[in-house]
C-alpha cells in the first residue's frame, strides 16, 4: 500500500468509528488525502439555500462501489473534499448504494447514493446540521440530472412543503488510482425530518391511506402537479414517490419526489405502467381524486401565479439543451392551455383515472 493511502486510512479510522465501516472492505478504506486544513470558523450558509452550484469531491473505493448493487449494500469508506472560502475543507464520511430502479446495473451504470456524514466533523462546515444526505447521481445522462433538479425546483415554487435539492458538480475519484477521475451532475436531496422540522409537521410512514383522507388541497396540488410533468409513478397508499406529514389537524399531508420517470425529465428507460395504457411518459393522465371544480380552480390559480417562474427555470437554464427547452416549452403550453379552458379541464380532472395503479421496483 502506498504511504499516503496509509496516511488517509489513519486519518478516516481516527475520525469515524468502526461500527460504520463494520461490513466495508479493507480496499475501500485506503483514500488520498488532499491537505490537512484547519477547521473553517466563519458562518455557513445552509446546504439547501446555497445560491449557486456545489462542488466537491469523492474519494472511494470506486470499483466495490460500483459492483455493490444487491439487495443489501454495504457500507463503504470515503472522504469529501470541497473549498471552502480560500480553505479546503475534508470531511471523513461512509457511501451507501440505495434505490431500487436505479441501483440495477441494467438501468444505471452509476448508482444512486447515501452520504453518511459525522455529526461531530461536519460542525462548521457546509454540512453542518446533515447527518444522511441522499445523492442523485448521473445514471447514464447527466442532463437527466439536470432535468430531474428542476423538477424539485417546479415543485418549490408551490409549496415550502416539498423537498429542498442543491446541485452539484461531483468529481468521482478513485482511492486505489485505478480509474481516471470522472466529474458529473448530481445533486444532494434534503432529508425527510429536515423538511418536516422547517414546516413543523411529522413524517407520517403508516401505508393504505386513501388519497381520500388527505389534505383536499394539498392532494390536489401534487396531482395536478404531477398531471403537470407527466409523470405517473406515484401511489399514496403504498408510499411510492410520496411522503405523508401530519400537522395536528390532519395526517396526511402529501409531498412528491423521485421525478425521474416523469415525461418532463425524457430519461430513455422511463416507460408508464402497462396497466394504464399509455403509450409514452410524454403522455399525460390524471391520476388524482375527484374534486369539486371550486378546489380545484384554487389550484389552476397557483399553477398560473408562478407560470412566469416556471418557464423562467427551464429558459434561463443553460445547462439545458436548446432543443429540450424547446420540447418542454411546448410540452408546459399545453398544460397552462388546458387550464384556460374551464370545460376541458373539467372532463380531465374530474375524472379519476386508475389512481390505484402503483409501479413497483422503480427508484
Amino acid at each position: 500500500m502506498k504511504p499516503y493511502y496509509l496516511l488517509v486510512l489513519l486519518v478516516w479510522a481516527a475520525c469515524v468509528t468502526p461500527a460504520a465501516v463494520a461490513q466495508d472492505s479493507t480496499k475501500s478504506s485506503a483514500l488520498k488525502p488532499k491537505k490537512k486544513i484547519a477547521a473553517n470558523t466563519n458562518k455557513q450558509p445552509s446546504l439547501f439555500d446555497l445560491d449557486r452550484d456545489l462542488e466537491f469531491t469523492l474519494t472511494a473505493n470506486l470499483r466495490d462501489l460500483t459492483k455493490d448493487r444487491g439487495d443489501k449494500p454495504i457500507t463503504h469508506a470515503a472522504v469529501l473534499t470541497y473549498t471552502n472560502g480560500s480553505e479546503l475543507d475534508t470531511l471523513p464520511l461512509t457511501l451507501k448504494v440505495r434505490g431500487n430502479f436505479r441501483r440495477s446495473k441494467v438501468n444505471c451504470t452509476f448508482p444512486p447514493l447515501l452520504i453518511d456524514l459525522p455529526k461531530k466533523k461536519v460542525k462548521k462546515t457546509l454540512f453542518a446540521h446533515q447527518n444522511k444526505v441522499k445523492l442523485v447521481t448521473h445514471c447514464q445522462n447527466d442532463e437527466w440530472v439536470v432535468r430531474e433538479y428542476l423538477v424539485y425546483k417546479l415543485y418549490n415554487l408551490l409549496t415550502d412543503l416539498s423537498f429542498r435539492a442543491q446541485l452539484a458538480r461531483v468529481t468521482y475519484a478513485d482511492s486505489l488510482g485505478k480509474r481516471a477521475p470522472e466529474t458529473h451532475w448530481s445533486f444532494l436531496l434534503e432529508d425527510e425530518s429536515d423538511l418536516a422540522k422547517r414546516n413543523n409537521v411529522k413524517l407520517n410512514t403508516m401505508k393504505q391511506i386513501g388519497m381520500g383522507y388527505a389534505d383536499s388541497l394539498g392532494m390536489a396540488t401534487v396531482a395536478v402537479f404531477e398531471y403537470m410533468i407527466g409523470n405517473t409513478d406515484w401511489s399514496v397508499p403504498y408510499l411510492h414517490n410520496i411522503r405523508l406529514f401530519a400537522n395536528g389537524v390532519t395526517s396526511s399531508l402529501p409531498v412528491p419526489y423521485d421525478f425521474d420517470h416523469a415525461g418532463i425529465v425524457e430519461a430513455s428507460y422511463a416507460k408508464p405502467a402497462e396497466q394504464l395504457g399509455l403509450s409514452s411518459v410524454r403522455e399525460r393522465v390524471y391520476r388524482g381524486p375527484t374534486y369539486p371544480m371550486p378546489l380545484l380552480q384554487q389550484v389552476f390559480d397557483k399553477f398560473n401565479q408562478i407560470k412566469p417562474q416556471v418557464y423562467a427555470l427551464y429558459q434561463n437554464d443553460s445547462r439545458l439543451d436548446k432543443t429540450y427547452v424547446k420540447r418542454t416549452v411546448r410540452y408546459l403550453d399545453d398544460f397552462y392551455a388546458l387550464l384556460s379552458k374551464p370545460a376541458s379541464a373539467r372532463a380531465i380532472f374530474r375524472q379519476n383515472v386508475q389512481s390505484g395503479v402503483v409501479i413497483k421496483g422503480l427508484n
